[in-house]
């Protein structure tokens, strides 16, 4: 007898963005009832894979696809893809927080019904069911906001298996792509112990994960990929930690060389002593006058919310600020009060929470100088935007037209406009969540030189980014977190690329 085909197998998988080659000809198989790891650093290609999979992204032709033997078509139908035998768990579940745990479960074959009544005491006892033969401990009838996260990514996976269960008539494959990092460590248990019931019953899992640790203990065998090519496939057992890192990274762990850049000496401009909020605390840092201090971390590990707490868009629960002279309470603090400080926050979410989109680039970047620009008859649009093009011309906006909307603006222009908006109040302590996020090059290297123009005028900069090779080009130290705490520090020669990457992967370990 001929072994059964495995559950996926993917083979010459290439997909280009203009000239940059995100995949390179990977391969990948997942064997039924196999729990697979998929690894790699940022812009290593896991994301791009799984955006193929789900119909997403179209794949350079070479292409080839099977599920359980059957060819699947290229690109992937996305509106098929469960009927094929593939279900997606992302970060963001896809739960309606409003609706009861049944409904959600259910939600696919009760939209679709063909009746005016549910029964809805069937519908539950059906939903009990379920979770029973998976173990869990659910209430068919409660409101899926009140669930815990753990319960709530729970739920989306169960549904998950059900629906493919439903429509394929095959176990399936779910990929759960990322589901761990927020959640606790009981909470990662009962995630693992459902993935096994799943697998029990015949279902194929990807894993992907920045957490080595938790690939070694979940997954049967991994693959690796580094800048979009596949590096290997191992058993996950027989592949210890350093190992995996090292294929992750592309070189061996000993040993770094890099140009040093020394912090700039005197006493520290500011300290935080003991933040603390959700998820992160206790953390002290200091910055020099002139300093770029890096914040990074894995998914999860608290990192981008050291900023966020430091300026009061989010409620901090201890700590002490001291700038200037002055000794702030973390716990107290507000944007109005931070920014009457000297402090500017430039969250990573662009047009969400730095910009407002619909607003002229004029209105977007006048807003903190506004007083300035007021004259005895009140404030006039033609000062705003003149004031703002004068800021454009100086970081290089293009289109420099301050009448256009700032959504108008490619990512990067966009990103310039809102850098130039907080760097006119010359504040004393920056903070920066992923400043060069989906940014051009050419973009990039202007925020750069603008940034480091500012720290030579004084500035303490805080970036916190997961762009490893923007912190080592930039920064002076950089602090690695994991778990909310700050687990290593990199400066010197230490502060490479590969050496940020090396101790991000290795940061759950140091946490332990």
């Amino acid at each position: 007898m001929t072994d059964p085909a495995p559950a996926l197998e993917i083979t010459g998988l290439s997909k280009r963005f203009g000239s940059a080659l995100a995949l390179d000809g990977v391969a990948l198989t997942v064997r039924r009832g196999e729990v697979h790891g998929l690894l790699g650093s940022n812009g290593s290609g896991k994301s791009t894979l799984i955006k193929v999979l789900a119909g997403f992204h179209a794949p350079e032709p070479g292409a080839s696809v099977r599920l359980y033997g059957r060819a699947v078509p290229l690109p992937v139908p996305g509106a098929e893809v469960r009927e094929m035998g593939l279900a997606f768990v992302h970060q963001h579940l896809g739960l309606i927080p409003s609706l009861s745990v049944t409904e959600n479960l259910r939600l696919g074959a009760l939209a679709t019904r063909d009746r005016w009544h549910i029964a809805w005491r069937a519908e539950h006892a059906r939903a009990a069911a379920v979770f029973a033969r998976y173990g869990l401990d659910l209430d068919p009838r409660a409101e899926v906001g009140r669930l815990s996260p753990v319960q709530q990514a729970l739920l989306a996976i169960v549904r998950a298996v059900e629906d493919l269960r439903a429509h394929s008539g095959e176990p399936g494959v779910l990929v759960l792509d990322e589901p761990t990092p927020f959640l606790p460590r009981a909470g990662v248990d009962q995630l693992f112990a459902l993935i096994r019931a799943c697998t029990a019953e015949g279902a194929s899992v990807i894993f992907v994960s920045h957490d080595v640790d938790e690939v070694r203990e979940i997954t049967d065998r991994a693959t690796i990929l580094r800048d979009g090519r596949l590096i290997g496939t191992v058993v996950t057992k027989a592949t210890g930690h350093d190992a995996f890192v090292e294929r992750i990274v592309g070189r061996s762990l000993e040993g770094h060389t890099g140009a040093a850049r020394a912090v700039p000496p005197g006493d520290p401009a500011a300290s935080v002593e003991g933040l603390a909020g959700a998820g992160v605390g206790p953390v002290s840092l200091t910055l020099a006058k002139g300093e770029i201090l890096g914040l990074t971390g894995l998914i999860g590990s608290g990192y981008d919310a050291v900023p966020a707490l430091i300026y009061g868009a989010r409620p901090a629960q201890a700590g002490r600020l001291r700038l200037g002279g002055r000794s702030i309470r973390l716990d107290t603090i507000d944007p109005p009060a931070a920014l009457a400080a000297g402090i500017v926050y430039l969250p990573a979410d662009r047009l969400g929470a730095a910009g407002v989109g619909s607003l002229p680039v004029g209105e977007n970047v006048g807003l903190p100088v506004l007083a300035r620009l007021h004259r005895a008859f009140g404030l006039f649009e033609a000062d705003i935007h003149a004031h703002a093009a004068q800021l454009g011309e100086r970081l290089g906006v293009r289109p420099n037209v301050p009448a256009l909307p700032l959504s108008a603006l490619s990512g990067g222009n966009a990103q310039k406009a809102l850098i130039a908006k907080w760097l006119q109040v010359e504040p004393r302590l920056m903070l920066l969540d992923e400043p060069t996020q989906g940014v051009d090059v050419g973009a990039r290297a202007d925020i750069w030189a603008a940034l480091d123009r500012a720290a030579q005028g004084g500035a303490a900069i805080l970036i916190g980014s997961t762009d490893y090779e923007q912190l080592a080009h930039l920064c002076h130290r950089v602090l690695v977190l994991a778990r909310g705490r700050v687990v290593a520090e990199l400066t010197g020669a230490r502060l490479t690329k590969d050496a940020i990457a090396e101790a991000c992967f290795r940061s759950t370990t140091l946490a332990a």
